[in-house]
């Protein structure tokens, strides 16, 4: 079964990760796990409180297809949790890397911006708040998510892109995944 394993901090933002949490393994067959660098007790940016009780060394054991890390203000402080370990081993283990909005924040720290064609909130975003990043030549201004070499990066406005990515990233359906893009759409067509 394809699995997918999303990273909460806490602030996580709700929006980022919603529609893979809830339409992954209900419609689509994809198992999908909670992990946090520090187990306990979160509070969304929304204010849902949930308990996350799986370490990031317990995602390592598992291996998903999908490392996702989502969002929220804390990748933006001093204080973020470092995951460059967690995030290289992951994917030396044939995992996707996936970051939206704040998370990829997480990427670009681990260098996995670096050489990569990428976006995010904006190129400020990642040089003001990612200390080490020199992926600027390969930023993509991009208000959908971008996939490139098993790497997945979004801005925090494009949680639909992001999730068909994440989707097509464990091997779901191209009818599947326009399938999922135009319900979405729908109300927009």
């Amino acid at each position: 079964m394809p699995s997918i394993g999303l990273i909460l901090t806490p602030g996580f933002a709700d929006w980022e990760y919603a529609f893979i949490a809830g339409t992954a393994s209900p419609f689509y067959g994809i198992e999908v796990r909670f992990f946090t660098p520090t187990c306990g007790q979160l509070r969304s940016q929304g204010g849902l409180a949930v308990e996350v009780n799986s370490s990031l060394q317990q995602c390592l054991e598992w291996a998903p297809d999908v490392v996702v890390v989502i969002g929220g203000m804390i990748w933006e402080r001093e204080d973020a949790p470092d995951l460059q370990d967690f995030l290289h081993t992951s994917r030396s283990r044939g995992a996707t890397i996936a970051g939206i909005c704040g998370g990829t924040l997480a990427l670009a720290r681990a260098g996995m911006l670096d050489t990569v064609p990428h976006t995010s909130n904006s190129a400020e975003f990642l040089h003001l708040n990612a200390a080490g990043y020199s992926g600027g030549a390969n930023y993509i201004n991009s208000p959908a998510a971008i996939a490139a070499d098993r790497i997945v990066t979004a801005p925090g406005t494009a949680p639909v892109s992001f999730t068909c990515a994440v989707f097509e990233s464990t091997g779901l359906s191209a009818e599947s995944i326009s399938q999922f893009r135009s319900m979405l759409a729908a109300e927009h067509g």
